[in-house]
């Protein structure tokens, strides 16, 4: 996964937290998440829901 910024430091709380909500889908076994920075996040990554949720639409 991607972060907004290299420098956040809830970056390692964030993988932890969402490597969590994969392991309550049923039928996963294991997950790994790994935090990326290419490709370097931009505000296109968010989903239409999510601009809603933000206010950003």
């Amino acid at each position: 996964m991607t972060l907004t910024a290299p420098g956040c430091g809830m970056g390692p709380t964030i993988a932890a937290d969402a490597q969590s909500k994969i392991m309550m889908l049923e039928g996963i076994k294991d997950a790994q998440v790994e935090l990326v920075w290419e490709p370097l996040w931009n505000q296109e990554m968010i989903s239409e829901e999510g601009k809603m949720k933000l206010g950003m639409v």
